[in-house]
């Protein structure tokens, strides 16, 4: 059987981009091999050798676009802090704070190396926003395709 194991981002400079995740995006690391970073979230930080078979298969140890296709995803209960903090940091933003269709807030921002990263609230947090701003459990369910019966869990007091 296999199983996965955790996402992988090759960077230039392991140092930056692990103080990116540390401090910026506030993960903390389970294991630091030096040119590889092993987040307790479960994303890894590698910064290849020119040895490496990826690099030398690839005929590089960086690919400097970054990623096109893919994007982490971090969620928050705090996410009106997390958006205050966030300016804190000298960070390219993709869009500042929307309203996606289903209900959650998000914001969109790239970290160093040009990876995607949405940072948003979590389910139960937008849910009880919805409810708090006079929306109707019927309604919210119907807006963010979250069950009834989660949005009344969500939304007790």
């Amino acid at each position: 059987m296999i199983k996965f194991h955790s996402p992988v981002i090759i960077t230039k400079n392991v140092e930056v981009l692990k103080q990116f995740y540390i401090n910026v995006l506030k993960q903390e690391f389970d294991l630091d091999f030096g040119a590889c970073i092993i987040l307790k979230c479960g994303i890894s930080l590698w910064q290849l050798p020119s040895d490496h078979i990826v690099s030398v298969k690839t005929g590089t140890t960086y690919n400097s676009e970054g990623n096109k296709n893919m994007e982490l995803c971090f969620e928050t209960d705090y996410f009106d802090q997390v958006i205050i903090e966030l300016k804190e940091y000298e960070i390219k933003i993709l869009h500042e704070v929307i309203e996606e269709s289903w209900g959650q807030r998000t914001i969109r921002l790239y970290d160093p190396d040009g990876n995607l990263i949405e940072i948003g609230e979590t389910i139960p947090s937008f849910i009880r926003r919805l409810y708090l701003s006079g929306m109707s459990v019927s309604d919210i369910s119907q807006k963010s395709s979250v069950p009834e019966v989660l949005v009344k869990e969500y939304t007790k007091e």
